[in-house]
């Protein structure tokens, strides 16, 4: 089995940023012990120096071997992506073991909202995530499928047709992303696509709660736990069968 945190959406430096969730997340994810940390953009409010410091800082205190960290629109600002490969390495992170494969997308363009993947990282994400014996997932911070109960949907990736498409029609078995402060997911052909809501921050939607998951992949079936950081409470949320 392995076990895999996905956190999205801590926007340090944010004055919506609060302290009490954001130790309860370095608590209980280091309680967890996953094998994994996936953290799908916005790690940082505004893209400014101070603030990447805060964050390196921040997810160093996580006891995670592996770390997977893709930028969101906010750390794209300010040329934020330059400082983001400075503390954390690649935009586009790869990592495989004898069980999974996930592939890092930064999906963010400098100072604007919207999402853009881009033709030319089309081979490369079926190339790296084509092996049918391993749990592949692409994570990315815009989400490719809007998500209920957001308002009106602007800020979809541009080709997210085409990538939805190329994830549909490959071996891909699971999508992370972020962006909308929000949980939420879709079934789409076999291929799960995940939506983080924001771990830390008190801008959410409606009467929604801050929260991150534990995916737990096992060699024939995945489940999906939520934190709820608030009201510290964990359930299942979802559960499937491998493609």
């Amino acid at each position: 089995m392995k076990k895999i945190a996905h956190i999205s959406d801590i926007h340090i430096g944010s004055p919506y940023f609060v302290d009490e969730w954001g130790r309860y997340v370095i608590k209980k994810v280091n309680e967890e012990k996953p094998e994994i940390l996936v953290v799908t953009g916005d790690i940082t409010d505004d893209g400014v120096l101070e603030m990447y410091e805060e964050a390196k800082k921040y997810l160093d205190e996580i006891n995670v071997d592996k770390k997977i960290l893709v930028p969101g629109n906010h750390d794209s600002r300010h040329a934020g992506y330059v400082i983001f490969e400075k503390f954390f390495g690649s935009r586009y992170p790869f990592y495989e073991d004898n069980e999974v494969a996930i592939f890092g997308i930064d999906s963010s363009q400098p100072d604007l909202n919207t999402g853009h993947i881009g033709r030319e990282h089309y081979e490369e994400i079926k190339e790296k995530l084509s092996n049918p014996e391993k749990f592949n997932i692409l994570a990315l911070h815009h989400h490719l499928i809007p998500v209920p109960r957001t308002g009106r949907e602007r800020q979809i990736p541009l080709d997210a047709g085409d990538v939805l498409e190329l994830c549909t029609s490959s071996n891909i078995e699971m999508v992370l992303s972020g962006h909308r402060h929000l949980r939420w997911w879709w079934n789409l052909d076999g291929t799960y696509f995940i939506t983080g809501g924001t771990a830390t921050t008190k801008k959410l939607n409606g009467i929604s709660y801050p929260s991150f998951n534990i995916i737990e992949v096992y060699k024939d079936k995945v489940s999906i736990r939520e934190i709820n950081v608030r009201d510290k409470k964990s359930r299942e949320i979802l559960g499937f069968e491998r493609k």
